[in-house]
């Protein structure tokens, strides 16, 4: 069931592309009818999952589990499965692609090619959240770069070949630091092994401390590229403000959580001496990339940036928590497993909130062809459901009470507390700037006077707000050189439907907290456990 799952959107891709002649409408039918019998089997998954009644041990809590032989020489296999930590991000990938399915059901460009990337693309990132074997998470990590790369290039805007070619180097760069890590993980451990399973059963390199602090500083290096934390977050402004919306949508709200998903699968359980001797850096990692995030984010004067940006300070808040999980002189076990599902839980709430928000940038992009707040403005008088729309998702990432990011926040700062009580101070105070930030956008994009850019050249004329006056006499001429103005269309069904689904779901899991936490906190409690081995 599992391997259905991974690869039905491959095999979808490679349907579209044996068939060049298929119209672009069946194209966008076949990656939707993929991307929801995906959805239906994770669900279908959900319901019969159970994840074991014994947390003490890796191997108790997964489920469809496949083990087939791959590179026997090296113990490398294709081995995966579900559990706790991996189920609840594999139905948020499933879930963010079929958004994006539905909100690119119009695409005029290359249609065939455009789904078929994205089909590609899940399967790479459903293969990276089920692989237990480390070679497998890395063949599949780095496919995701490959997928994103060519979405980017081909379907941005701006300097987009650039901001590609950016975000290729810097990930790919990353992913060698990983395999680095990876082979030092397999030379320092007993069994020769890349299985995960294994290598969380009897930790490698327990016995020398400075080779296992290289191995997890090669790890982490790989994985701070892709989260991306501070200082290795220069390559996401550019990447997420020349992408196509979907492909923001996805680059923040799935392979963002493979950096933090890393941390929480590979290091903590598998470098457990290592992750509690360096934990604190990963705590001030986290408070820095909160602040510095905000902060920065502040400064923007383009929409899809700032949202850019809180990304890094959302990241952070999970760094926090798994850094937290790691003093373990400092905290009892059950403060450190608050943390480590609040930092769970808060991958997934900004995958849905941060995923609604850049599909509502490619709103203001094909209307006026620009994000820049000067260009905008009064939103809320010809586009009433897209300010309702922002507005909620605004509101439910800078944690109001109601929504998963509360919910998520408050984990990790009530299980932090005990262990680094100046450092989740600090990243509380994030808090204040992330909603001053979310409110400042608000007020610029839907208050005040309407303010609309103009079309054909976008962001290369100033914003229009009253009809031209042509004097009389070069009424012709004038008439010729003044740009129409953006006919500002609210959001159609195809844009709403995921919108409303993802800010839909990020209110229940708000409300009702219990169908993500069932299945989080036995796997949370199992990593707090190995960590303190």
């Amino acid at each position: 069931m599992l391997t259905v799952v991974i690869f039905l959107p491959l095999a979808a891709a490679g349907v579209l592309l044996a068939m060049p002649r298929l119209s672009g409408r069946a194209a966008a039918a076949v990656w939707l009818a993929a991307s929801s019998a995906d959805l239906a089997l994770i669900g279908w998954m959900w319901w019969r999952y159970d994840p074991g009644s014994d947390a003490a041990g890796l191997v108790d809590g997964i489920a469809y589990e496949v083990d087939v032989p791959w590179i026997p020489t090296v113990d490398a296999g294709y081995h995966v499965g579900v559990d706790g930590l991996s189920l609840p991000l594999l139905a948020l990938t499933a879930v963010l692609f079929l958004a994006c399915a539905v909100w690119s059901l119009r695409e005029p460009d290359r249609p065939r090619t455009y789904a078929a990337l994205f089909l590609f693309l899940q399967t790479a990132c459903l293969g990276t959240f089920a692989a237990l074997d480390l070679i497998l998470f890395f063949v599949f990590f780095d496919l995701t770069i490959v997928g994103m790369y060519f979405i980017i290039a081909g379907w941005g805007h701006g300097n987009a070949r650039r901001s590609a070619l950016k975000f290729f180097l810097y990930t790919f760069v990353g992913s060698l630091a990983l395999l680095v890590g990876f082979i030092g993980l397999f030379l320092g451990s007993d069994d020769r092994t890349f299985d995960m399973v294994t290598l969380a059963k009897n930790p490698p390199l327990t016995e020398s401390p400075v080779a296992a602090g290289l191995v997890l500083l090669a790890i982490g290096l790989g994985l701070a590229v892709k989260t991306p934390l501070f200082p290795f977050h220069t390559w996401l402004p550019d990447a997420h403000t020349d992408a196509p919306a979907a492909g923001s949508a996805i680059l923040a709200g799935v392979l963002l959580k493979l950096g933090t998903y890393g941390f929480v699968r590979i290091a903590m359980p598998i470098l457990p001496d290592a992750w509690r001797r360096w934990a604190m850096v990963a705590v001030v990692v986290g408070v820095v990339s909160v602040l510095w995030g905000a902060f920065v984010a502040l400064a923007q004067t383009d929409l899809k940036r700032m949202i850019a940006y809180t990304s890094v300070n959302h990241m952070g808040y999970v760094l926090l928590g798994l850094g937290a999980a790691g003093l373990v002189g400092q905290a009892d076990d059950e403060a450190r497993t608050i943390a480590t599902v609040g930092a769970l839980y808060q991958m997934v709430s900004h995958g849905l909130l941060t995923g609604a928000l850049f599909l509502l940038t490619g709103w203001l992009w094909s209307r006026g062809r620009t994000y820049a707040f000067d260009r905008w403005g009064g939103l809320a008088r010809p586009a009433p459901v897209f300010a309702a729309a922002l507005a909620v998702a605004a509101f439910g990432s800078l944690g109001l009470p109601g929504f998963s990011g509360f919910v998520a926040e408050f984990q990790i700062f009530t299980g932090a507390l005990q262990a680094a009580p100046v450092a989740t101070v600090l990243a509380v105070a994030g808090i204040l700037v992330t909603a001053g930030l979310f409110l400042l956008a608000l007020q610029r994009l839907l208050t005040g006077a309407t303010v609309e850019p103009a079309t054909g050249h976008g962001a290369d004329h100033a914003p229009t707000r009253t009809a031209p006056h042509a004097v009389a006499s070069a009424a012709t001429a004038t008439a010729a050189r003044t740009p129409p103005r953006v006919r500002t269309e609210d959001l159609h069904g195809h844009e709403l439907l995921p919108v409303a689904a993802l800010l839909a779901l990020a209110l229940i899991l708000g409300l009702l907290p219990g169908v993500l936490l069932d299945v989080f906190e036995p796997a949370a409690r199992m990593v707090t456990q190995l960590v303190a081995r």
